[in-house]
């Protein structure tokens, strides 16, 4: 063949395990529609050795859309078929639903593109596939493939199919003709047909007119042909009902002619959603199953993290032992290793989390997060769609507030962007994990649970109904003339395949690592040198007055090198920039040094560990000692008093939980919103937010 295979269908169609298994390339896969949020691309080999280019779309339901995502798709397919592209579709419908996922396929029948019909979930069924397939061959006149994209089943049979496809688009007017154009909406439709449109599709003609407010750029004649349509009588509304309810109208009759073919049996399914998503039971099913996820984090993370904090301190030793003292194997063990070092010994419970959640999503458990909870999200301004963001959210903010594009309602996708940054993610794991252990002992309680699980799990229920209410102040502010609605396909439950659960974990860790470990290694080679040299006199007159007490109070050796590392450190660059900005932070019981690293993490939240340990560990002898044993001994340089305190440690975990540490996160929301006023607001309100909150636990306990 020639040209470009693109795959389209429904969401939850079972189109990104199909593209994994053409490509090799592992796409994330989750078990309900939104997670494909933009087009991927990969290279496959056919069996004669040709390798072809596929593009994988996100899901859509007809080509009339609702959500950012479904106009991703929708735009590629009409673009393909303006500029008459050479592309060859794989239409994926999952054979159990052949009734809602043939609409789609009917509207790209009638734009008369190339294309292979692939039937999914055939491992489902029981039925004679080679029936069902010429039943399609016929009414069609397209190639009709049988898979299981999860199983690999007829792969090799698409493969060969789209190999060897040589059939020219369909001619049959099954769908559509010129005569099912309204009468008010010939007038719109033809002018797309004449002049030097050079459109001769009817359908393709009737689609653009529909979509001209919002493709204007892709359609001949640009504005003027999108104006001259706007002031016809032309109803787009009205016109999408009329083919929805013609395509209907065809399909019904046609699958039942198949339906007694296909023995499906969804029994297990409503049996299990009668208790999942039950008023009562299924959200306290769900509550269970979070405390489960951060229990886990903790309980089961123990061992290898205390491997991984053995082995960097056994390399620092190994370092300091074996080369000279020098300001190279200073930045090598105070700076690079104990930055890296403080984040990595995290990626057990960041891998747990990736893990667990990743089986929810593969066996179809989150659709029925979305369903059950909508009612109660559309009371606080967002839709059941919303909880697939703030359940991601916990995982990473960016690919989260990216994931909005599948909610329709504009007003309920803003205030999803703008909450979405109080469910704690992954980054801040390593900070949660640092301050509760400092100040949470690890006691089981009930024999099944520990405090310093559940503590952990308080802080993203925290973030959790503070967005709740954030959303609800939001709902009464943001005003929007559209009405919210939640269309979604509730998905059979399946066993969760975990190697795309294991790839997937991996994959993210793996990017949590890079990501990060970029951001720390540049950040602990400037902290570093920031901690380390600072003006030239004041760090001589540091080291001076440090001499001087140590020798009216007749200190040791080793504490006269601590006292002087300590006053060149306050006196250094670092010091300075914290001191800075300690009349501001004292108030909610923050030093200077936790100052320092409250401007590095917005970097990255997750910087905060590695900016501690490298401020702790510059001019100490003793770099095997445990960084959080080095902050529990840190006091104010001004009254002696411990700086972390429950009061502090209290205070700066509420500040993580809802400030706005993440540049990142700022941008995406930017390029989502189109605006610097939404990301502006959403800084402020979060930094004031964090403060406040902050102040008021500080005090309380204090």
């Amino acid at each position: 063949m020639d040209g470009n295979v693109v795959l389209v269908g429904n969401p939850n169609s079972g189109k990104s395990s199909l593209f994994n298994k053409l490509t090799g390339l592992q796409q994330k896969i989750g078990n309900y529609p939104g997670v494909t949020v933009e087009r991927k691309k990969g290279k496959a080999k056919l069996p004669n050795g040709t390798t072809i280019q596929i593009t994988d779309l996100p899901g859509a339901y007809s080509l009339f859309p609702t959500t950012d995502d479904e106009k991703i798709a929708t735009r590629e397919v009409l673009k393909g078929s303006i500029h008459n592209e050479d592309n060859l579709l794989v239409y994926v419908a999952d054979i159990t639903k052949l009734e809602k996922h043939l609409l789609f396929f009917s509207q790209l029948y009638s734009l008369g593109k190339k294309m292979i019909l692939c039937l999914n979930m055939a491992d489902q069924v029981k039925i004679r596939l080679d029936k069902l397939e010429t039943f399609f061959q016929t009414e069609f006149e397209i190639p009709v493939v049988s898979i299981s994209a999860k199983r690999g089943l007829g792969i090799d049979e698409l493969k060969k199919a789209i190999q060897s496809y040589s059939q020219k688009p369909p001619n049959k007017k099954i769908f559509f003709s010129k005569e099912d154009i309204l009468e008010e909406d010939r007038d719109a439709t033809e002018v797309l047909m004449k002049g030097d449109t050079k459109i001769d599709n009817d359908y393709l003609a009737f689609v653009l007119a529909n979509h001209a407010h919002w493709l204007s750029e892709l359609i001949p004649g640009g504005q003027k042909t999108a104006d001259v349509i706007k002031n016809s009588p032309f109803n787009p509304l009205k016109a999408q009902v009329q083919d929805t309810m013609k395509r209907f109208s065809i399909l019904e009759p046609m699958l039942l002619k198949i339906t007694p073919l296909i023995k499906n049996n969804p029994t297990f399914t409503d049996r299990l959603d009668r208790l999942l998503t039950h008023r009562v039971m299924g959200p306290a099913i769900f509550v269970i199953l979070m405390l489960f996820i951060f229990q886990a984090i903790f309980a089961w993370a123990q061992i290898p993290m205390e491997w991984i904090d053995g082995a960097f301190g056994s390399l620092n030793g190994w370092i300091s032992d074996n080369f000279e003292s020098s300001w190279f194997t200073a930045l090598l063990t105070e700076g690079i290793l104990a930055g890296i070092g403080g984040v990595v010994i995290f990626i057990p419970q960041i891998a747990i989390l990736f893990f667990l959640i990743g089986i929810l999503e593969e066996t179809g458990y989150m659709s029925r997060i979305v369903f059950m909870l909508d009612n109660s999200m559309q009371k606080v301004g967002m839709n059941g769609r919303s909880v697939v963001a703030l359940v991601s959210g916990g995982a990473c903010a960016i690919p989260a507030i990216m994931s909005t594009r599948n909610i329709a309602g504009w007003k309920e996708r803003l205030i999803t962007i703008m909450v979405t940054p109080l469910i704690s993610c992954s980054a801040r794991i390593p900070v949660y994990a640092l301050l509760i252990a400092m100040v949470v002992p690890y006691k089981k309680v009930g024999g099944i649970f520990n405090l310093q699980g559940l503590s952990f799990a308080l802080l993203y229920f925290l973030g959790a109904a503070m967005a709740i209410i954030i959303g609800f102040i939001l709902s009464k502010w943001i005003k929007s003339k559209s009405p919210s609605f939640l269309m979604m396909e509730m998905p059979d439950y399946r066993t969760p395949n975990f190697r795309n659960v294991t790839i997937t974990t991996y994959n993210k860790v793996k990017s949590f690592i890079v990501e990060a470990g970029k951001i720390i290694f540049v950040i602990s080679i400037a902290l570093w040198f920031m901690a380390s040299y600072g003006p030239k006199n004041a760090m001589k007159e540091a080291e001076e007055n440090a001499v001087k007490i140590a020798l009216e109070e007749n200190l040791s050796p080793e504490d006269t090198e601590n006292l002087i590392a300590t006053n060149k450190l306050e006196n250094s660059f670092a010091g300075i920039m914290g001191k800075a900005i300690e009349p501001v932070i004292r108030p909610i019981g923050f030093d200077w040094k936790i100052g320092i690293s409250l401007i590095t993490s917005f970097a990255a939240r997750e910087v905060f560990v590695g900016t501690m340990a490298t401020i702790y560990s510059v001019g100490s002898e003793d770099n095997t000692e445990g960084i959080q044993a080095k902050m529990e001994n840190a006091t104010f340089a001004d009254t002696g008093k411990k700086v972390y305190t429950p009061a502090t440690i209290w205070s700066l975990l509420l500040f993580y939980a809802f400030a706005m540490q993440c540049m990142s996160t700022l941008a995406v929301v930017k390029k989502e919103t189109g605006t610097w006023k939404w990301p502006i607001i959403q800084f402020v309100y979060l930094t004031l937010l964090a403060y406040f909150s902050s102040l008021i636990i500080y005090n309380i306990l204090s």
